[in-house]
């Protein structure tokens, strides 16, 4: 397991560890190989040796039982027998004793993997690959979005409040989504947090737009569809935290291998391993879900426990919970707990504490009916072993009268109905774990007294005497003593219930700083930031009101403040989602087996039509080489050839959004990466999709196959890096292939979740100002860079520019500049971009004639080039880029959403904003306020058709080694290259001229062969030729 230390490991860990020393439990725990004897066996099947073998096995096992019977052992150590001299050497000794049962020491949870990659995060940070020096702006806060399955109370939502109070008391903005609404829906909202419900149900899609969020914390296995939408791109690179509480699924797993539901356990393998990181508040739940496990859990300890805020109907119910498990009301109970882990010693550590509590015996006497009596109850999870049996004969040999101790297998609901009517808790095992034992904490929260060993978790929150009681686990008798303190005349000593009082007040807020700054720190270790955001405040700046307890106050108002069964609804929706599954895996069987006839029947017409085709066609082609044909001339049959050839490709059929499309003014096309952005995309026939994936294009659409047209696209860094940039270049490659429309738009994805889209009005207000020629070849733009989230300081178009690429975007536009024109001094001039109160273009949503976007097309392929060299060889080196502050893929993606503004502007075009709401129309920049600002002369059409046609020169004569990203980038023309494809096709026509010529002089030359002789046609069957001249020629000829 990649998480754990030692490998994969069940709970039940008897058989692992019951003859390794502690060096040999620190290794692996692999299986072990079969050995030569065995493979023989199960060969050769010799039936006689399995019979012997099997008998010498089943001897062992008894013997090696009757080994480990409590009984033995107290008979062959002594030690359970009552003794009173010497009991601290005798107890010395046993432990080394038992030294070699094994308690769980060895086994332990550590999150290697994930503390490697924080530490390497870390190291990388101080150390910045960077050649330029980056600059965080910090323009907005960093955004976190919580996803919950419901907003009922239970104590998950007493936690996540918690910790979103102290986030944002640090600087982070969050916002709730939930699946199903709930009374905890008042509790966000008065917190100043934002909520929404959405529907997910089945195969329903939750559709947002989670690249809003730098990163999302989902509570609960119930927000599974949640993270099912996070398994596509574009979102599968987002930060995810999965906060894990409850060990239902873990327990269901051995049921789904026993069924054979293997397709299910990949689909909640997929979910695990999609998480950035999965949390769990104790050690114990690592171990529990081992067989999911990706190498990315992590545990942060600590929760709230809803013990400590159950309603008063637990009390009412004692009575009858006691007379349940034939209880008396005055019966002093005694309830000794353990650790959550199976091994080997757990009944030694059981004898020990029971030996230490035989001398209560005294206060309970036996014969008195009419007093209370002792009832000692030991609590484990061992659900399928008869335990109970080993517990009745340590209690016998103690001399317990019987029924006085009992064993009682529980589960995580019954631990509420015991706790509540003990008198006193002992927790009764000595393996050192690193969480605060979870029952403990209910018992705590019940306000009963415990006892525990001073363990080093343990002593770190119980102070002896103080809120609760301590004993050392080498020295038992001290627990006997404090039993006596406590317990006089059969009752609780005042002195302890003042102690218990104060555990509850220490357990309702117990490990609240673990806690909260396990998750802080656990944001900032998971989370890259860019640099617009700002950072958020160190762990340590957390005021101190929300590290020392957990926020009771903010549920106190709600009505029903009944805390949910969870486990229950976990229960109910792992049923729901199996029997999805199951319906599924029917449908599907019941579809196959149903058609199987009709398909056969089918298969079987289509083969005999395709026999009588077969037979057909060979008649007929016999039938034809008999037959006289007309060859007609050579000319002839290689003029048809050439025309079939040109009209193979012609043959398509279309669709009716293309037909629609071709007597429209006016295509906008959607860029999108990965299904998750396919419920964004519009189905109208103004609209087409660019996929920029093949393989997640959408099916049954007309949506272009970015690679295909550009193949630059098929490898991942330029894909990434151009982001939908990319989508202009491949549309650009041959555009009269696929765009027949006289003007041409995109539209982002993003700007249909943001709301920012345009509406019907708007697009009937775009066409209508299209078709009328108002503003003639303009830039038609509606997301505005003013009202773009990460502008909210309403800053200018080149600091805009440099907060979203790390300071960095002036000196990455000046370098790209010089070297696209070949400027050679070292100046820093840019285009100068100013600040008219107009607003400027973002998120690749514009509009503009066709022959306009091909020009920008052209300008832009030569400043992605020089762009491109200035970051690959440090990106490719050590994954930095200097546009950005962490190691990012989009490295110069963000530069780009920004260029059309400068070309437009410097270019001479206009620029005009439509509202995407009203379609209502304003032009920016007036021509007014440009005069005197514009590099017309370095934007002209003619200057950048000479660049262009310079570098196609060189890459079609020079044909460079160098990496150059020019060529690939679209079409390679100039004039020679016309002019050699002309000469070319003059040569191929003089020779096929010649070879004419040739052909046509062979078949003149051709040697003509005389006539046989001449043919006389016979007369019919049934006439007589009476003409005697005729009979007379007709014999001569005969002769």
């Amino acid at each position: 397991m990649g998480s754990l230390e030692n490998g994969v490991l069940p709970l039940k860990r008897d058989h692992l560890l019951k003859s390794l020393s502690r060096n040999e439990r620190n290794s692996s725990f692999g299986q072990r190989p079969r050995s030569r004897f065995a493979r023989f066996m199960v060969l050769k099947k010799l039936d006689y040796l399995q019979w012997i073998c099997a008998v010498v096995v089943f001897i062992f096992f008894v013997f090696v039982f009757q080994m480990f019977l409590p009984l033995s052992n107290v008979e062959k150590s002594g030690f359970l027998k009552q003794k009173d001299d010497n009991f601290e050497g005798e107890l010395k000794n046993f432990f080394q004793e038992i030294s070699g049962l094994g308690f769980g020491e060895g086994v332990q949870f550590e999150p290697t993997r994930l503390l490697l990659k924080f530490q390497n995060k870390d190291d990388n940070n101080l150390s910045l690959g960077s050649s330029r020096t980056v600059v965080r702006f910090g323009h907005r806060k960093p955004q976190l979005a919580f996803v919950f399955a419901d907003l009922l109370v239970d104590p998950q939502q007493i936690l996540m409040v918690s910790v979103a109070a102290a986030l944002r008391a640090i600087g982070y903005e969050i916002e709730v989504y939930s699946l199903e609404d709930g009374p905890v829906n008042a509790v966000w909202r008065n917190f100043g947090v934002p909520v929404n419900i959405v529907e997910a149900s089945g195969d329903s899609k939750i559709i947002i737009d989670w690249l809003n969020y730098d990163a999302i914390l989902v509570n609960s296995l119930e927000a599974k569809d949640a993270i099912a939408g996070l398994l596509q791109e574009p979102f599968k690179s987002l930060p995810l935290i999965w906060t894990i509480h409850d060990k239902t699924l873990a327990t269901r797993y051995k049921n789904y291998v026993s069924d054979g539901q293997f397709q299910l356990i990949e689909d909640w393998k997929s979910v695990f391993n999609r998480a950035t990181v999965v949390v769990f508040p104790n050690h114990v739940l690592p171990m529990y879900y081992a067989a999911f496990d990706a190498g990315n859990y992590f545990v942060i300890p600590g929760s709230p426990s809803k013990a400590c805020k159950l309603d008063n109907s637990m009390v009412g119910h004692e009575e009858s919970l006691r007379v349940n498990m034939n209880l008396g009301a005055r019966d002093f109970v005694i309830a000794i707990t353990g650790s959550q882990f199976l091994y080997r010693g757990l009944w030694v550590e059981h004898a020990l504490v029971l030996q230490a509590l035989s001398p209560l015996l005294a206060e309970f006497p036996v014969d008195d009916t009419s007093s209370q009596h002792l009832r000692i109850i030991i609590l484990s999870q061992d659900l399928t072993g008869n335990y109970s049996a080993a517990v009745e004969e340590i209690a016998s040999n103690l001399n317990y009268p019987r029924g006085i101790v009992n064993h009682a297998a529980i589960d995580d609901d019954d631990v509420y109905n015991i706790l509540s009517i003990a008198d006193l808790v002992i927790y009764g095992s000595f393996l050192e774990e690193k969480s605060f034992p979870d029952i403990l904490i209910k018992a705590m929260c019940f306000e009963k007294p415990i006892i525990a060993p001073d363990l080093p978790i343990i002593k770190k929150y119980v102070d002896d005497k103080v809120n609760g009681y301590l004993f050392p686990k080498e020295n038992i008798k001290v627990l006997t003593q404090i039993i006596l303190q406590l317990v006089s005349k059969g009752k609780l000593s005042s002195l302890a219930r003042n102690i218990a009082s104060i555990g509850k007040h220490t357990a309702q807020n117990m490990m609240v700083l673990e806690s909260i700054e396990g998750y802080a720190s656990l944001i900032q270790n998971v989370v890259n930031l860019p640099s617009e955001v700002a950072s958020p405040r160190a762990v340590l700046e957390i005021p101190s009101n929300f590290k020392t307890k957990w926020q009771w106050h903010f549920f106190e108002a709600i009505a029903d403040s009944t805390y949910v069964n969870r486990t229950m609804r976990i229960y109910q929706f792992l049923n729901k989602v199996e029997c999805r599954w199951n319906h599924t895996l029917s449908e599907s069987f019941a579809d196959i087996s149903s058609t199987d006839t009709f398909l056969l029947g089918i298969w079987e017409e289509e083969k005999s039509i395709q026999t009588a085709i077969a037979k057909k066609r060979r008649e007929d082609g016999e039938s034809r080489d008999r037959s006289v044909q007309p060859r007609g001339t050579w000319e002839e049959v290689y003029r048809s050839t050439r025309r079939a050839d040109r009209s193979k490709n012609d043959l398509h059929e279309r669709d009716d959004g293309e037909l629609e499309r071709t007597g429209q003014p006016l295509c906008i096309y959607e860029p999108y990466f990965g299904r998750g952005a396919w419920p964004f995309l519009h189905q109208g026939s103004l609209y087409r999709g660019l996929g920029l994936s093949g393989k997640d294009r959408r099916s049954k659409t007309d949506d272009i196959d970015a690679p295909s047209r550009l193949p630059l696209l098929s490898k991942p860094y330029y894909r990434n890096a151009l982001g939908d940039f990319g989508a202009f270049l491949a549309i650009a490659n041959r555009i009269d292939r696929v765009h027949k429309n006289a003007w041409i738009g995109f539209s982002s994805w993003r700007a249909t979740a943001k709301k920012a889209s345009l509406s019907k009005a708007a697009e009937v207000a775009l066409l209508d100002d299209i078709q009328a020629r108002r503003h003639g070849d303009a830039l038609y733009f509606w997301v505005r860079m003013d009202r773009d989230p990460r502008n909210p300081m309403q800053q200018d178009f080149w600091t805009f520019c440099d907060a979203i690429n790390a300071g960095n975007c002036k000196y990455a536009f000046s370098k790209a500049l010089k070297k696209m024109y070949g400027v050679k001094d070292n100046s820093t001039s840019l285009p100068p971009m100013p600040m008219d109160g107009d607003s400027w273009s973002v998120m690749h949503s514009w509009s503009m004639p066709t022959k306009s976007f091909l020009e920008f097309v052209m300008f832009s392929r030569m400043f992605v080039d020089a762009l491109d060299a200035q970051v690959y060889e440090e990106y490719h080196q050590n994954g930095f880029c200097y546009l950005s502050l962490s190691k990012d893929k989009h490295c110069y993606a963000r530069v780009l959403e920004l260029l059309v503004n400068v070309w437009a502007y410097h270019s001479a075009r206009r620029m005009v904003y439509i509202d995407p709401a009203s379609g209502k129309l304003e032009e920016q920049h007036d021509f007014k306020t440009r005069r005197g600002k514009m590099w017309i002369k370095w934007f002209n059409y003619k200057t950048l058709k000479v660049m262009d046609e310079d570098l196609a020169e060189e890459a079609d004569s020079d044909h460079p080694n160098r990496r150059w990203l020019w060529p690939s980038t679209g079409e390679v023309f100039w004039q020679g290259m016309y002019e050699k494809e002309k000469s070319k096709m003059r040569q191929q026509k003089q020779k096929r001229k010649q070879q004419s010529k040739e052909k046509i002089r062979r078949i003149k030359n051709r040697s003509q062969q005389k006539a046989l002789g001449t043919y006389v046609k016979p007369p019919p069957d049934n006439e007589t030729v009476n003409d005697p001249n005729l009979i007379l020629e007709a014999v001569k000829l005969l002769r």
